[in-house]
């Protein structure tokens, strides 16, 4: 199948220019003015209109069993969304549980995956460790294209992994030439702060917030940060919420380390307001880890992206019903932790960073898909428009406008935590592996047509 893009300003992380672009299967093969093509092939026409890499939403949940429930958006539902939205790939979690095998927990998350829109890879996230994590980390990476490692430095008595488990797992990260990533809050504190809180009556969402203050988060990062710098080992921190964690990592890579930063585009635009409405509902919707902050972290945020501080965004997309937020109605302890945005995550960070002046065109394909495919080894198959690279293309319409609504969405969990704004900047037209599945309002997603990426190791230390 034969597509061609014409009159559109191609927009990469380094430069724009006018250009057709053409492609021929699930491949861009030509990129430049006045381009012929078969009479066969579909016209995409894209004057007035920027053509962009497709979207790399860095972390996502879907089909996630967690807190005592799945959550709402599976693969496909999830991946199809994203495609609405101008995500073509996804970067999705496999959470071993303890002493489970990585390479049972991974085998599983292939199978859920199976019915992908898009296209999807996976982290695979340490929470536990002996000589088999070791083995499995080892397969994983040789064999089955994963180059990433998460680690949880919450959920006391569940996923956290501890000090030793850290220090165990960075280092065989760097054996292989894989990227160690950390949710970064005090496990610890944040445990003894939540029981605090229910001692003292503070039972509802109102609570969440005070139970992960910004400290808590900054000390993790810190932490991770000096294991890795005694290491000498890389290392991503997810979705960092807070001044003091941005000026963690701004220290540390001042010093010359290799620490690269995450924002979520709720922590982008939301603050900590919504834990105080009247309505626990909609409280417990935003229930999320870290949470919403201030508005002063959102502008240290933005600082971050501007200064080439944090390096990609993100979603953490992660979606449950009212019904199952519910489940903590009486203790916010129980509220399964988890926000949408996978659909929304492209026209937020445009609206309010390109639309404001903070990002260039450019800039905004730097955080939403290049710098994300460099740092995880996808490029240039990933985040580039260019001959050779996958035909993820999205047609970007910079005055087309939506309201964000929960009754409108393609995702799933009957809540938005965007409900209301209005975004300029919309993909009008998406193509996956070199198809039209989004045009203008109308999604054509189809089951299973989503690949495994599979990421090859960064040049390993040893080959142990």
């Amino acid at each position: 199948m034969t597509t061609i893009i014409r009159g559109g300003t191609v927009v990469n992380a380094d430069r724009a220019f006018r250009a057709d672009v053409l492609c021929y299967g699930d491949k861009i093969v030509a990129v430049g003015e006045n381009l012929e093509a078969p009479h066969s092939a579909t016209v995409v026409d894209a004057g007035g209109q920027y053509v962009i890499p497709g979207g790399i939403d860095t972390h996502t949940h879907m089909n996630l069993p967690f807190m005592g429930t799945v959550t709402q958006d599976d693969f496909f539902s999830g991946t199809a969304a994203g495609l609405a939205g101008g995500t073509t790939t996804i970067m999705d979690f496999v959470i071993p549980a303890p002493k489970q095998s990585l390479m049972e927990a991974y085998h599983t998350w292939r199978g859920w995956a199976q019915k992908s829109a898009g296209d999807y890879t996976f982290h695979v996230a340490i929470t536990w460790w002996d000589d088999s994590v070791h083995a499995d980390m080892g397969t994983l990476v040789r064999q089955h294209g994963v180059n990433s490692f998460k680690h949880f430095m919450a959920y006391k008595n569940a996923i956290m992994a501890d000090d030793e488990t850290l220090v165990k797992s960075f280092r065989r990260s760097l054996e292989l030439g894989a990227i160690p990533t950390v949710h970064a809050e005090n496990g610890e504190l944040v445990f003894q702060l939540q029981q605090d809180l229910l001692k003292r009556g503070m039972t509802g969402p109102s609570a969440h917030p005070l139970s992960r203050p910004p400290a808590v988060e900054a000390e993790a990062a810190n932490r991770a940060i000096a294991i890795a710098g005694v290491l000498g080992t890389p290392v991503y921190i997810v979705h960092v919420s807070c001044a003091e964690s941005l000026d963690a990592i701004a220290r540390a890579r001042a010093n010359g380390q290799r620490v690269y930063g995450e924002a979520l585009a709720g922590h982008l635009v939301i603050d900590d307001s919504v834990y105080q409405s009247k309505d626990l509902e909609y409280a417990a919707a935003h229930v999320m880890s870290p949470p919403f902050r201030g508005k002063h972290h959102q502008a240290a945020l933005w600082h971050g992206l501007q200064s080439g501080n944090l390096h990609t965004t993100a979603t953490d997309h992660c979606t449950f019903c009212a019904a199952q937020k519910a489940a903590g109605k009486d203790d916010f302890t129980k509220i399964p932790n988890g926000c949408g945005g996978v659909e929304d995550r492209m026209s937020v960070v445009w609206d309010a960073g390109v639309n404001s002046g903070k990002l260039t065109p450019s800039e905004f394909v730097r955080v939403t898909s290049a710098n994300a495919a460099q740092i995880f080894n996808m490029y240039p198959r990933k985040g580039l428009i260019a001959v050779g690279s996958d035909a993820d293309i999205v047609v970007w319409d910079p005055e087309g406008t939506r309201t964000i609504s929960a009754k409108t969405q393609f995702a799933k969990g009957g809540f938005n935590v965007f409900e209301g704004r209005t975004v300029r900047g919309i993909p009008s037209t998406t193509l996956a592996a070199g198809n039209v599945v989004f045009q203008r309002g109308e999604l054509m997603a189809e089951e299973g047509a989503g690949r495994y990426v599979e990421r090859p190791a960064f040049a390993p230390v040893s080959a142990k």
